[in-house]
């Protein structure tokens, strides 16, 4: 299964976002460019960089490869409605996504190492596959056996790291480890700090 594997902290401050929790300290303290030197004049940023660096940060932030999230920006393009939405729809519907909005990881790598491991089980059927799509209606729980393990049986703690809010399309359950798709995710609980119309340009060219 293919992923990015280089150093979300690095990503972070390339995109000067924080990607992941334990980013946002070191950007402040750290906020340049990995590499780049402080002190020298900078060029303004071209209309093509500003969108390049949103729908690297945008990628990155849902910890996709570059041909996945142009299949999926094809996909919303398709569709009815507003591509950028709908783009960040599907993005929140991914299965590891999910388990990130529920609060049992406390981030989406994590959570989509838990997935890969096959500690859930979506609809009665265990599955791997971070990128699954869930849908109004189903429900995710975390398996019989992974439910024992330390991770789960301390999942108090996790909870407590955790950044996330309730949301209206997804009901979770941490005593008895199950989450419920309600709806659809509105956009208003995507990331805040996304302008997703960039992206959409940056498609269009």
């Amino acid at each position: 299964m293919a992923r990015d594997t280089s150093p979300i902290v690095k990503q972070s401050r390339r995109e000067g976002y924080a990607l992941h929790p334990k980013a946002h300290k070191i950007l402040i303290k750290k906020p340049g460019i990995p590499g780049q030197h402080s002190g020298g004049r900078q060029s303004k940023p071209s209309l093509y960089q500003i969108q390049l660096r949103e729908k690297q940060k945008v990628r990155r932030t849902y910890g996709l490869l570059e041909k996945q999230f142009a299949r999926l920006m094809k996909e919303a393009s398709r569709r009815e409605g507003l591509s950028g939405e709908n783009l960040l729809q599907l993005l929140e519907l991914r299965l590891d996504n999910v388990v990130y909005r529920s609060g049992l990881a406390t981030s989406r790598r994590a959570a989509r190492q838990l997935v890969g491991h096959g500690h859930f089980v979506l609809n009665g059927r265990r599955v791997d596959i971070p990128s699954i799509r869930v849908k109004a209606g189903d429900v995710i729980t975390v398996r019989e056996k992974s439910a024992k393990s330390g991770y789960f049986t301390a999942i108090n703690d996790v909870i407590a790291n955790s950044i996330q809010g309730p949301l209206s399309w997804l009901k979770s359950d941490h005593k008895k480890l199950t989450i419920e798709i309600t709806g659809l995710p509105k956009r208003e609980e995507a990331e805040a700090d996304i302008n997703e119309q960039l992206i959409v340009e940056y498609y269009s060219r």
